[in-house]
């Protein structure tokens, strides 16, 4: 039986919940007259600057998530550092451990110096710079940092890979992208003859606490504006502190970025601002990470006994 062919040609169906094609009545709709949707409507109104909107909004929330890490935010994790204080005036005194009160404990089992390597308990109280220089590292719209590394006299560092090491530290610890040069405003710049605005110093213990005062009896670092020095604990260097969990080359870091920090302007200490979250730099992280350990050595101070602990972090900028 032969079939005929339909030579009616095939066409898509314009509504798929109109009736049959040869259905009774059937008519075929303007294509002219069909409702457009409100995307549809939106899209012809504005062209390409339709597709443009949410990718702005995106940016929108990249850049308030970028300025949330210059204060820190709760809800994140991420640490702050708190008040810049202003450059107008050249500071004066010493930026490092509490005073405390008379009441602290002396046996806080967090502030004990770690095991390991040998250090300089007594050096002759004077320094000696190390040579070498950088070019600026960081924008430094409106600061930049000239320092110095030096080793005060009497300190062996051969241990440590002698003097010039001490210095790569340094040098690579304030150009990496998570320390203070994130921030725009903020450059550094190495030299090794003229004045500079702080010496970086690798101290003995005894100097180191004749220079950052030694009322709470723990060894610690610190920034003494009147001598214009960034004092490292040589014994601190070391061997770390309980919180780095024997990561003594991140706690250098720490070292470095904390009593910098200090340095250029970040004279208060913070304390741990979320539970479980990482530690501000400018937290005593040596002497702890959690707030209520802190508290004990200073209870007039900024830190609250609040039960909040944190991880170790060294860095300003951690996701930097």
């Amino acid at each position: 039986m032969t079939q005929v062919s339909s030579h009616q040609p095939l066409r898509a169906r314009w509504d798929p919940t109109a009736p049959p094609a040869d259905g009774p009545n059937r008519q075929r709709p303007d294509r002219e007259t069909k409702r457009q949707s409100p995307l549809g409507r939106f899209v012809n109104t504005y062209g390409w600057r339709a597709y443009a909107l949410p990718v702005l909004l995106v940016i929108t929330v990249l850049v308030a998530v970028d300025a949330l890490r210059h204060t820190g935010d709760s809800d994140t994790g991420l640490p702050g550092f708190g008040h810049l204080s202003a450059h107008t005036d050249k500071p004066s005194g010493i930026y490092g451990g509490p005073k405390g009160d008379g009441k602290y404990a002396v046996d806080l089992p967090s502030g004990v110096v770690p095991a390991g390597g040998s250090y300089t308990d007594t050096g002759k109280g004077t320094w000696h710079v190390v040579p070498g220089t950088t070019g600026q590292v960081g924008t430094g719209s409106e600061h930049v940092f000239n320092y110095t590394v030096e080793v005060e006299d009497g300190v062996d560092t051969a241990s440590l890979g002698g003097d010039d090491a001490i210095g790569k530290m340094v040098d690579a610890t304030l150009a990496n992208p998570k320390s203070w040069t994130h921030d725009p405003r903020f450059a550094f710049h190495r030299i090794d003859t003229g004045n500079p605005d702080f010496r970086v110093s690798l101290t003995s213990r005894d100097t180191t606490r004749k220079s950052c005062g030694f009322e709470i009896p723990i060894d610690s670092s610190c920034y003494n504006a009147d001598l214009g020095r960034v004092l490292l604990s040589e014994v601190r260097w070391v061997r770390g502190a309980l919180s780095d969990e024997g990561d003594v080359g991140s706690y250098r870091q720490y070292q470095i970025n904390h009593e910098v920090g200090h340095a250029i302007g970040y004279h208060e200490h913070q304390p741990c601002e979320t539970d479980g979250g990482l530690a501000p730099v400018m937290m005593q992280q040596t002497f702890g990470i959690k707030n209520n350990d802190i508290a004990k050595l200073d209870p007039e101070g900024v830190v609250p006994m609040d039960g909040k602990s944190c991880r170790f972090n060294p860095w300003p900028y951690p996701r930097g």
